[in-house]
């Protein structure tokens, strides 16, 4: 009996709606909502005039496809009842009162909903809209059977009801049926080749020697062509016999490149799956053995079942240098290592398989070995012809790289997290010692979640010895699956030594979620265990008081595990929040060039063992590794999809060492190298294929690498509108913006957010290294650096250069180096002074031409690392040691003393310009403070005097006068400072008053 089909269910609970527009004349409005689904229309009942009205309502609608449903959009629309306003109408039009579209990637699961407000958007650029509407939106799966489509009814508003019972408005379905083609059959050709004669041995196959005699056969039962050759093993003295199994593969194309992979080149390489075998004769963990010209591969010995061993494994062997021939040989991992049979394929026809074409059937095949040509058995197996885009090719055990574990390419998740606040209220009923003489009671509530650890600051007695508040939030980041728990102690610490007054423990599991900052989490208490301390308890465990806390997961905050300048991800941990994509990220990792040598072998001979790793959101990939090669070719692509294009992609080239620790020994990779890419630098829809140097910075100075070559392209349909909108939308969620987060505990928070996904990639196998990800994430970046400190301050400069470049061209023009252009900017000023509206419009124009002329000067591509902006060319030795010392310092104390020494010899720089620009500051508000009497005196006479001639004169005319006096021929200038620039220096400041 089969169960029934599973059908899943979109639910959208409409809660409430505040703030609504009024549009029926009276100030008020009738709402009622209408959500449309995939053809599919419901509405809830009408509130009648109610500008916040309340609907707790549920509606339900069947998600038809739940593998596309990630691409359906939901609407939801609210509208004025006319019916209900000063002069009822059926017949006009309901009043729009705002939207929402929420997308299927935005949808959660049963049990995951939360309660979100949605801000109403507007229909169209000229619609009065305000206010907001909260809805829970979430789906399951239902085993039963959906009902049959029913005919579609037209909408019409039903009559006011208190009791909520929305009214369905279902479309007409239609079912597509599609035919599905079976998979393409092999033909196999039937040959019969007898052995050759007998001939010396040697270690690799005679293929210049054709068959003496070929007898041609067709059988139906049996789709083998057999040859029988002689094949050495190990220098005994008994030939193995194999059979030579070949096929053509009817199929429509013979290309080998999906449209998937197009950013790459294509690398053919020979599959073989190996499944199990069957019939041997009884031996030890048997394995096999899979060689193809000069590469050679070995399956881990195979899982003995009832003696049918099992391997499941898939080899990929390169075809740089096809052979051939494809041999398979079973072995005896007992000892002696006894050969059990064989089979050789011939490859000239081997089937050829095309992405989105489903795995090949893997089939029997005799085994034969000995001079009898005994059949030993049988394997299964499949063998076919693919690319890198082939699906089997990550799982694959590479010719290219013999390490199985450490080796392969592999897509990384990073874990979901959050932010935990812990808000601590007060504690009551705690049993608190005396306090030393002449000190004060210092209560203090230490909270620990793993290796993080914070404190609050001292309490406040409400007046009551056992009663004590702290008002105080701590922050903690945490992962999914939440099975960490909160510690929470409370601590005297007003003698020397800390007394634990006692402590509680929370599952975090057991925390409740906040989406933003309307939902209001309920305070909790919590008994606090006194065993231990000095309290006295019953069973074992004392009463120690209580303590208020407010706990819960912060859902609408993005946990920064990035610097904030070469972030990848601006989404929130609750799915619900998310925005919808704008477009993919395309990344084609296809090679590197001129490695050096990163390890020597036996011989002294140096070797490089690359792999690239690729970081954007949550998603990390890492391409298989190419053992002793310093020109790596990968050839691997990647996508990810983008939610902000002002987000950057990070591609690190790192030497796998990893793959060489033994006995659970721990052997970091090295890093040879960055790159970054701002997803904001690309056109849409253009291929950028360029080569970017590979440097690393090392404590003898910057090092170029090598060279990686990667084609990255930003697939993305939005139109100008849409880009426009998403720019000017805020980069972070919300409640960044509401209740903001200190730089220092952004910092902290962000440095623990590292180590949780340092700890959770270190999991997976092959594991991504810590070493690995504290490098593509920067987590030294916010360490003290006098070469990062340069270059900060020559960018400084960069910015400001424009406005020094204005004001020597403003010099040249006052001291008529060019008349022409001196007389030109005179009948400009004069337009602009006599026709004062033309400005705005000029300056924006002038905008426009400048930004038209840089058109030509345009970046063709994304930029890569730059040395030279980063001021790592001329970094002397003892400023990069210092860069790479450790906290607190490991240096002698010589060493420590003469960098504290620059240090404060730079700090006194930075301290006189600080004080120069304060003294500008305090010179200003001299004017009017009257700490120089005698320069307020002259300062307000000669403003009174100014506003009497303003007042008098037209403001034009004295704008001209102003213009042409400050523009006047050097011959009526006079060399000395000028009179307003005298006064304003000889104005006081408070540096005299400075200790």
């Amino acid at each position: 009996m089969t169960s029934p089909p599973t059908v899943r269910k979109l639910v959208v609970e409409v809660v409430d709606a505040r703030d609504l527009v009024p549009k029926d004349g009276q100030g008020t409005s009738s709402p009622y909502v209408v959500i449309d689904f995939a053809g599919q229309r419901k509405r809830t009942n009408t509130r009648a005039r109610d500008l916040n009205p309340q609907w707790h309502e549920r509606l339900e609608f069947t998600v038809s496809d739940p593998s596309s449903m990630e691409l359906e959009e939901l609407n939801i629309e609210v509208y004025n009842d006319k019916r209900f306003g000063p002069v009822a109408s059926a017949t006009r039009k309901n009043n729009f009162l705002g939207r929402v579209r929420i997308y299927g990637s935005q949808f959660a699961r049963r049990g995951e909903e939360g309660l979100i407000y949605f801000p109403l958007e507007k229909r169209s650029l000229l619609s009065w809209i305000r206010g907001e509407i909260g809805l829970k939106i979430y789906y399951f799966d239902d085993d039963k059977i959906p009902d049959e489509a029913k005919k579609p009814e037209s909408v019409s508003p039903p009559p006011v009801s208190s009791a909520p019972e929305p009214t369905e408005i279902p479309a007409p379905t239609e079912a597509a049926i599609e035919s599905q083609s079976p998979l393409p059959i092999p033909v196999i050709d039937v040959e019969e080749i007898p052995p050759p004669a007998d001939q010396g041995l040697s270690s690799a196959p005679d293929d210049t020697q054709p068959p003496s005699e070929v007898k041609k056969a067709q059988n139906s039962a049996s789709s083998d062509r057999v040859r029988v050759a002689r094949r050495p093993n190990g220098g005994a003295d008994y030939t193995h016999f194999t059979r030579v199994i070949t096929g053509r593969f009817i199929s429509s194309s013979d290309s080998l490149v999906p449209s998937a992979y197009d950013l790459v080149e294509p690398m053919q390489y020979l599959f073989v799956r190996l499944v199990r075998a069957r019939g041997l004769r009884q031996c030890e963990s048997p394995y096999v053995k899979i060689r193809s010209g000069s590469h050679s591969m070995r399956s881990k010995p195979a899982r003995e079942t009832s003696g049918n061993p099992e391997w499941n494994q898939v080899f990929a062997l390169s075809q740089s240098k096809p052979d051939p021939t494809l041999e398979i040989s079973v072995w005896d991992s007992g000892p002696g290592e006894g050969f059990l049979g064989g089979v050789c394929f011939d490859l000239s026809d081997v089937p050829i398989r095309e992405q989105p074409d489903g795995p090949l059937a893997p089939q029997w095949y005799h085994l034969e070995g000995g001079e009898d040509r005994q059949i030993t058995g049988d394997i299964m197996v499949s063998v076919w012809l693919g690319t890198q885009a082939d699906d089997a090719f990550p799982e694959s055990c590479n010719s290219d790289a013999p390490y199985i574990t450490y080796t392969r390419s592999k897509v990384y998740q990073s874990p979901k997290l959050w932010y935990l606040r812990a808000s601590v209220i007060e504690a009551q009923d705690l049993r608190v010692p005396q306090p030393p003489l002449g000190s004060l009671v210092d209560l203090r509530v230490k909270i620990q979640l793993g290796f993080q650890s914070a404190r609050t600051r001292r309490s406040f007695s409400n007046g009551n010895t056992s009663t004590f508040s702290w008002l105080e939030d701590l922050m903690f980041v945490v992962s999914e699956p939440l099975d960490d728990q909160l510690i929470v102690l409370v601590e005297d610490r007003s003698a020397k030594d800390p007394v634990l007054l006692g402590h509680a423990v929370i599952p975090v599991a057991t925390i409740d979620q906040r989406l933003d900052e309307r939902h209001l989490v309920p305070f909790r208490w919590f008994n606090l265990d006194g065993s231990g301390s000095n309290g006295h308890g019953q069973g074992g465990v004392a009463y120690g008081g209580r303590i208020q806390l407010r706990l819960f997961l912060e859902g609408g905050y993005h946990v920064l595990d990035e610097a904030a300048h070469v972030c990848s991800d601006f989404r929130p941990t609750a799915k619900q929040l998310w925005r919808p994509a704008v477009g993919a990220l395309e990344l084609g990792i296809l090679s590197a060039r001129g490695l050096q040598p990163m390890k020597t072998k036996s011989g002294g001979k140096g070797s490089t063992d690359a792999y690239c790793v690729a970081k954007y959101g949550k998603k990390w990939t890492r391409t298989r590794t190419i053992t002793d090669s310093f020109d790596p070719r990968w050839n691997e692509q990647y996508t990810w999809k983008v939610y902000d294009p002002c987000t950057v992609l990070t591609i690190g080239v790192f030497d796998n060492w990893r793959m060489f620790a033994e006995g659970g020994e721990d052997r970091p990779d090295y890093r040879i190298g960055k790159i970054r890419i701002r997803v904001s630098t690309l056109e849409s829809n253009r291929v950028y294929t360029q080569s970017y140097p590979l440097m690393v910075l090392l404590r003898s100075g910057l090092k170029k690498m090598g060279e990686i070559k990667i084609a990255v392209r930003f697939a993305s349909s939005a139109l100008l509108p849409d880009t426009c909108a998403l720019y000017a939308t805020p980069m972070l969620p919300r409640m960044h913006y509401l209740r903001p987060i200190g730089v220092v505990q952004q910092e902290a928070l962000r440095g623990a957010a590292i180590r949780i996904v340092a700890a959770w990639l270190a999991r997976a196998e092959p594991p991504l290294g810590p070493e690995v990800v504290c490098y593509m994430l920067d987590a030294d970046s916010h360490s003290w650096s006098l070469r990062r400190s340069k270059a900060n301050w020559f960018r400084i400069l960069g910015i400001i250069a424009w406005a020094v470049g204005l004001a020597r061209w403003l010099d040249d023009v006052r001291r008529w180096r060019n008349p022409v252009t001196t007389v030109l900017v005179h009948l400009l000023y004069l337009v602009l002074v006599w026709y004062p509206e033309l400005v705005a419009p000029t300056a924006s124009l002038y905008l426009f031409l400048i930004g038209a002329w840089y058109y030509r000067f345009r970046p063709r591509g994304p930029a890569g690392m730059d040395a030279r902006l980063s001021q790592a060319e001329g970094a002397e030795g003892d400023e990069l040691d210092e860069e790479f010392d450790a906290m607190p310092s490991g240096k002698a104390a010589e060493v420590v003393r003469a960098r504290y020494d620059r240090l404060r010899m730079l700090a006194a720089r930075v301290q006189s310009v600080i004080g120069d620009l304060a003294a500008q500051g305090e010179r200003v508000q001299a004017l009017v403070s009257w700490r120089d009497p005698r320069a307020t005196r002259v300062f307000i006479v000669i403003c009174l005097v100014v506003s009497l001639v303003l007042y008098v004169l037209p403001p034009k005319m004295v704008a001209v006068a102003l213009g042409f006096y400050f523009l006047r021929h050097p011959m009526f200038r006079d060399p000395m400072p000028p009179t307003v620039l005298n006064f304003f220096r000889r104005l006081p400041s408070l540096s005299d008053r400075l200790l």
